[in-house]
């Protein structure tokens, strides 16, 4: 396992970090129990969660999941860096939500105890709050830095802007501020090459992917239906996608240069994300082992420079960074 630095700091995590969506919801806690085991016997070090997994307010079910896991004991705890989110809402009151000084308190609070740990490595603002500023939300993170309940601090979905504004106000406080920046990202989905990714390369900020195949629109979707095997609702993320006919002929020209190169689709759309700059670890959700294994395959493959070419033209991105990606000026 090729450890990378998480952004500008010195601590070491994983190229694919394990994303646990799906635990308590589509993986039951004994699969969740295996796939994490497994993922420590394949060197993953880098678990991500969020207080809202689960998605029964208030009940942080995923989190607790983790906390059985990591309560067996063993070194689990020791050997993973662990993130969790702060801003979804965590109950019906007006400050169950959002990041308030006084919600980000009590969420990180709640969090250790679900988590049962007495700190979080990386603790991530799970969207933008547009109404709190961000000398409060710096206020938070730092008193919860001094009194050892976290250690670093990222953002999810932030615009490029929003990512500068806080790294900005961090700094006038003498504090390292974000650290790892998540947002979607994936061949399908490269809208943040134009002002994400660029603020992420210049602030030393690492970028973890959600995503990275877009729902699973990456994953061998259209052979997967015709063979009857689509699990996660199509519905929601490949029926509306796959409608637009666009849409559909660059997946089906994708399936075929998978099918060409020898490689599983999902395996090529995480190889393509392991080789893109600033790129710290795509964020996978396995529901079950297997789909863990699969899924390692993608470390062992480096995609040629003309199989990159073709991606390019079967995905292509935006064509440049802003503003010259606003106006076609490259």
């Amino acid at each position: 396992m090729n450890y990378r630095h998480l952004g500008r700091t010195g601590v070491k995590v994983s190229p694919l970090c394990l994303g646990t969506m799906n635990f308590g919801v589509q993986a039951d806690e004994a699969a969740s129990f295996a796939i994490m085991d497994q993922a420590l016997e394949l060197g993953i070090n880098f678990f991500d969660t969020a207080n809202v997994y689960g998605w029964q307010l208030g009940e942080g079910i995923t989190e607790k999941m983790i906390g059985r896991w990591l309560a067996q004991g063993g070194g689990r705890r020791e050997k993973i860096v662990l993130a969790t989110k702060v801003n979804g809402k965590m109950g019906s009151g007006p400050n169950d939500e959002r990041l308030s000084a006084y919600h980000i308190r009590r969420a990180c609070e709640d969090s250790l105890r679900r988590l049962q740990t007495d700190h979080i490595d990386l603790y991530i603002m799970h969207h933008v709050d547009r109404a709190t500023p961000w000398e409060e939300i710096w206020q938070a993170m730092e008193q919860l830095v001094r009194e050892g309940k976290i250690t670093y601090v990222g953002s999810s979905s932030f615009a490029g802007w929003h990512i500068a504004l806080a790294q900005c106000t961090a700094i006038g406080r003498h504090m390292m501020g974000l650290v790892a920046e998540q947002s979607i990202y994936s061949l399908a989905e490269r809208k943040i090459e134009m002002e994400v990714i660029p603020a992420c390369r210049h602030l030393g900020i690492g970028l973890t992917c959600w995503s990275p195949l877009r729902g699973g629109v990456l994953a061998g979707v259209l052979e997967k239906i015709k063979k009857g095997t689509m699990v996660r609702g199509s519905d929601h993320w490949g029926g509306p996608f796959l409608a637009i006919k666009q849409n559909r002929d660059r997946v089906e020209a994708y399936e075929s240069l998978c099918r060409e190169i020898g490689e599983p689709p999902a395996v090529v759309g995480l190889a393509w994300l392991l080789q893109r700059p600033v790129v710290t670890a795509p964020i996978i959700g396995p529901r079950t082992a297997e789909q863990l294994s699969g899924s390692m395959r993608a470390l062992a493959v480096t995609l040629a420079d003309d199989v990159l070419a073709r991606l390019n033209e079967i995905w292509p991105g935006p064509g440049a960074e802003a503003p010259e990606a606003y106006h076609g000026f490259y």
